[in-house]
């Protein structure tokens, strides 16, 4: 964030950011902002295992709290500060739907425009769908796929934006058209694809010019090659068979408008400031309010939960943002994860008040905790301690799947020949929408090769019943359970499934 200001405001303002006690002093924070916040982090990285954070508050247009905490790396001294950059994953949606309704607003293209009518060759498998699907159901996840449903197919492949476009195509909605709310990760793309088709500029390159440069966020980088060759950057890390495991840069530049920003928390705020105040940063209308309020209107409903008032009554989703309630304050958050990074943003307009927490390490749930609990210390609620109940909660599911690996081991102890010999399994099996993969032997063992995700193997150890565990070579996919079907000692297919954290649809393969 930067300011016109003079030099002894500008000293002054540096004077807080580096002493949030003074901040706190200053702007009369919440207890547990100005005087146990630092204490919470601490514990909560060392409960949950994160290497870096950063963290920054927003409170009437004003930073009053930006700090970062532990190390870009570890083994090294290199500090996280409020430059240091983070993926920021799926937050990236906000952005992309402020981009596609600023065209919206400036009567270059609508949000209630067909999609056909930017992209004639878009195709879904629904003719309904096809013909009827607008620009906002794509920013609103009402397309009629399931959550993450594709995902696997996609993720760090070596699929083209065009060609995740085209295997939309090839996938059987789980859904009828607008019928359910599922998160689709595909349909950014899409709808981030119809920006040079609207002006004849690359996503990338529009969002610059529109949003980013007139905000001058000027540390947030749009591609994951770009934050690869970035001074300043958290690496990614991963919680794996109980210890730190550092992870390579994602590459979802494919996934671009779904999800491969990368931000600061300085950056980040000027973001936050931009969407409490109506597009408006340091009294300058930067972006117009009606983009700002567009994507805060509710155009998805998830559900209604009325046995968990505490906390919210309903779901809904506008363009690129969650939307519940607190308190009977209305807020608007959306979360953020891709491999060895996750991000939480949040605003309560009615209070003025935006946070957004950066980590670099994917298996834990304390940058929601962390949101929350300032969220609530600002509502002036009681202390909850979301981050103990959620390791609670963390550390019995962990033990579930650590049992059922157990369980895993001692039946590939117990079965070490399968019904049918190893050659037996090998060769091509198809999908209709994956397309293809190999089957391996070497070494005395069987291994998977997959023609959109070349770099990867997956690792077959025989379970016994046609079984195999499958453990994958990107751990970001994990470590599950593979089931061949046999038909007359004939293999004639295999379901194929993948980690939660990327998809929940289990995937057929046809042998070839």
């Amino acid at each position: 964030m930067k300011k016109k200001a003079s030099l002894f405001a500008l000293i002054l303002f540096t004077c807080f950011l580096s002493n949030p006690s003074l901040v706190a002093q200053q702007t009369k924070l919440p207890d547990f902002v100005a005087n146990k916040l630092d204490a919470y982090i601490q514990k909560g990285m060392k409960d949950w295992h994160i290497p870096g954070l950063a963290v920054a508050i927003v409170k009437d247009d004003k930073v009053v709290f930006m700090k970062g905490y532990g190390v870009k790396e570890l083994g090294t001294q290199e500090k996280v500060d409020e430059n240091t950059l983070f993926m920021i994953g799926s937050n990236t949606k906000a952005f992309t739907a402020s981009l596609l309704t600023m065209l919206h607003v400036e009567n270059k293209m609508k949000l209630y425009d067909k999609v056909q009518k930017w992209m004639p060759e878009f195709k879904l498998k629904d003719p309904l769908a096809t013909r009827e699907l607008l620009v906002e159901d794509l920013l609103c996840h009402r397309i009629g796929f399931a959550t993450f449903q594709g995902d696997f197919t996609y993720w760090g492949s070596n699929l083209s934006r065009a060609e995740v476009i085209q295997k939309m195509g090839l996938i059987t909605p789980r859904f009828s058209f607008r019928r359910r709310w599922g998160y689709c990760n595909a349909a950014f793309v899409l709808a981030g694809e119809l920006v040079p088709k609207v002006i004849n500029k690359s996503w990338e390159d529009a969002m610059k010019e529109k949003i980013l440069n007139p905000l001058k966020m000027n540390r947030t980088l749009m591609l994951c090659t770009e934050l690869e060759k970035a001074s300043n950057k958290a690496l990614p890390y991963s919680w794996i068979d109980d210890k730190l495991q550092l992870l390579p840069v994602p590459q979802i530049d494919n996934l671009g408008p779904a999800g491969s920003m990368s931000s600061s928390v300085k950056d980040m705020v000027t973001w936050l400031r931009a969407l409490i105040n109506g597009g408006k940063v340091d009294g300058k209308q930067v972006i117009p309010s009606r983009v700002m309020y567009t994507i805060r209107r509710p155009y998805s409903v998830l559900g209604v939960n009325m046995r968990n008032k505490v906390k919210t009554h309903f779901y809904l989703y506008g363009l690129g943002l969650g939307i519940n309630d607190r308190d009977g304050k209305l807020f608007f958050s959306h979360t953020g994860g891709v491999d060895g990074y996750l991000s939480s943003v949040m605003f309560v307009p009615e209070e003025r008040l935006g946070i957004v927490v950066l980590t670099n390490q994917d298996q834990q749930n304390f940058f929601e905790n962390l949101t929350d609990e300032i969220r609530d210390s600002f509502l002036g609620l009681r202390f909850q301690d979301f981050s103990s109940k959620g390791l609670k909660r963390f550390q019995r599911n962990q033990a579930k799947i650590k049992a059922k690996r157990k369980k895993w081991n001692e039946r590939i102890a117990q079965n070490n020949k399968t019904a049918l010999p190893l050659k037996a399994f090998t060769g091509t099996y198809q999908n209709g929408v994956y397309g293809t993969i190999n089957i391996k032997k070497r070494k005395g063992k069987l291994q998977i090769h997959f023609s959109n995700h070349p770099k990867m193997i997956g690792h077959l150890d025989y379970m016994g019943n046609n079984e195999f565990r499958c453990t994958f070579s990107n751990p970001t996919m994990g470590v599950e359970k593979t089931v061949f079907k046999i038909k007359e000692d004939k293999v004639i297919g295999l379901t194929l499934r993948v980690a939660d954290f990327i998809e929940f649809t289990p995937y057929k393969f046809v042998k070839q």
